[in-house]
């Protein structure tokens, strides 16, 4: 993979950085990890964000949501405010949540509305953003209200998950998603609800939630009180593809209180045993991770060089939420999870202050890393390519 040497616009010398990350670049039984910089450094998330984040599919939410016609859930997405709607027809609709008259957000959190009022001098938009009303302003020329409308973003859905692109040219997504939907599609996560959405905010870069939320080798040093010793690290296999994809297939136990499932296997999981367990990646912001009786992806946003909000999705068949134990059986689940995150939580804080440090060198990679080493190459490709 070659690095572009032009100077990149953004105060940083691509060609010091091609340097520092030949040896990351490198085969990897030679390669190390990535310099500190590229976790710490304001310019380098400012090139992510152009380069990835406004040109990529990007994770958003699930369509229960926003379920009904009027409702809405807003975001920020490295500091561009995103509105997304459902139209009385059905219709899902996303947005750049600012004002065609100043610039100022037309809605906030999450709610239900027949329209959007803009808070500081009320215009009026519809569900699918178009202007509907305006005070005070026969006295302008030459400026098409008729036409005008919140600045619409690609939309797509796929297994129940909403998602956006601020590029109107980004790639088809059936072609995006393919591979996603080849590993998982099996999981049917569109015939599945919401059971639990549990937001945790990190304090270290979005790179490093990635990786170590990848990471096989760390499992049974720092997972040892959950998961991690209920898999086998010479059983794992990865399979890597274009874009930093890659998926893996391997034996664990149910990620619940006790490891054992509380509500037996999801329906279409049944000619899986109860050892089933996914992992894997459609860059940048979704990860997978499932099990025979559930299935839990991780969306993750980048808020700051060293702050990361982490969601996770847990998402069950309609058969669990007819069980009269359902909410005891699911905090099970939940509190399990708050456990693993926690195990991770001062771990990734620490790589955090570690790679900011003079003092780090960067280490070599294990071949447990080989989906890490794959994803950091995609990712410099798009970042410094």
């Amino acid at each position: 993979m070659a690095l572009a040497e032009a100077d990149s616009g953004y105060g940083i010398d691509l060609a010091a950085i091609k340097d520092e990350v030949q040896k990351t670049l490198s085969p990897l039984d030679e390669a190390r990890h990535l310099p500190g910089e590229i976790y710490t450094s304001p310019e380098v998330l400012a090139l992510e964000k152009e380069r990835m984040f406004m040109k990529d599919w990007l994770c958003m939410a699930r369509l229960e949501e926003i379920e009904n016609p009027g409702d809405y859930i807003t975001f920020r997405v490295l500091d561009e405010p995103v509105l997304i709607a459902r139209a009385e027809d059905g219709e899902i609709n996303a947005f750049a949540n600012v004002c065609r008259h100043r610039g100022v957000e037309v809605a906030t959190g999450q709610g239900n509305v027949k329209e959007f009022s803009c808070p500081y001098h009320g215009w009026l938009y519809d569900l699918k953003g178009h202007l509907q009303g305006v005070p005070f302003m026969k006295n302008v020329k030459d400026y098409d209200f008729q036409n005008c409308r919140l600045k619409t973003l690609r939309t797509a859905v796929w297994a129940g998950f909403i998602f956006i692109s601020f590029d109107p040219d980004v790639e088809d997504f059936e072609d995006y998603v393919k591979d996603f939907d080849n590993a998982f599609g099996m999981l049917k996560m569109e015939e599945c609800r919401l059971a639990d959405k549990l937001v945790a905010d990190l304090d270290c870069n979005w790179k490093l939630v990635v990786e170590n939320f990848m990471d096989i080798y760390h499992v049974q040093t720092i997972h040892t009180d959950t998961f991690g010793g209920a898999i086998k690290l010479e059983d794992f296999n990865f399979e890597t593809k274009k874009r930093g994809f890659f998926s893996a297939f391997y034996d664990a136990a149910p990620m619940v209180i006790g490891q054992k499932t509380l509500f037996g296997k999801m329906p279409w999981m049944d000619k899986y045993p109860e050892s089933f367990a996914c992992t894997g990646i459609m860059a940048p912001n979704l990860q997978m991770f499932a099990r025979c009786d559930d299935a839990q992806p991780f969306v993750i946003w980048p808020l700051a060089p060293d702050k990361t909000r982490v969601i996770v999705y847990t998402l069950m068949p309609e058969k669990n939420f007819k069980d009269p134990e359902f909410d005891k059986k699911l905090k099970d689940y939940v509190d399990f999870m708050v456990q693993v995150v926690g195990e991770d939580e001062g771990m990734v804080r620490s790589l955090q202050n570690g790679v900011g440090s003079r003092s780090f060198e960067p280490g070599p990679m294990s071949h447990l890393e080989t989906s890490i080493h794959h994803l950091i190459k995609y990712n410099l490709e798009r970042t410094f390519g």
